[in-house]
């Protein structure tokens, strides 16, 4: 168990509980995997003013995303040169990414933007920090464990 204030360790598919809210506003990393199960995975997300998620498509992942600090320009839509779906977000606002779905948040504002998201299946590496999007865009070694549940899976796509 977590509380606020403390590191959150990804223990795998074992039971935890820690306040998000407080854990998303302290993340400064690009990407800090928090909680990998069997089926779904946490990760906590600090996007800096005038940076992006990434334009990217995950063919076989539904994805869930909350923005708990900051202002967004959020896109998606059925190709990567078509995002008809636009709306600007921002603190308490959630983001429902069907699998296939091109989709990418812009910070908009002039602070960070704190996000979690929840993939299914899960995505990354257990315990997995990647301070920076380049950081990130760099790793080739970022798979989900060999004890979570996969399909057999289409490669993500980016922009």
């Amino acid at each position: 168990m977590s509380s606020a204030g403390e590191t959150i360790k990804d223990i795998g598919p074992e039971p935890q509980s820690f306040d998000i809210e407080t854990a998303t506003k302290e993340n400064t990393n690009y990407r800090s995997v928090a909680w990998s199960g069997r089926y779904l995975q946490v990760t906590l997300m600090s996007i800096p003013a005038g940076g992006d998620i990434g334009l990217e498509a995950h063919p076989e992942t539904d994805q869930f995303l909350r923005l708990d600090a900051g202002r967004g320009r959020l896109q998606m839509g059925a190709a990567k040169d078509k995002l008809t779906f636009e709306k600007e977000v921002s603190n308490g606002w959630c983001v429902l990414v069907p699998a296939g779905t091109w989709h990418n948040i812009t910070n908009i504002g002039e602070t960070p933007m704190q996000v979690y998201t929840i993939y299914a299946p899960a995505h990354h590496s257990p315990g997995k920090v990647q301070a920076t999007a380049a950081t990130a865009e760099a790793d080739k070694d970022d798979e989900p464990a060999a004890w979570s549940v996969q399909p057999k899976r289409a490669p993500d796509k980016h922009g």
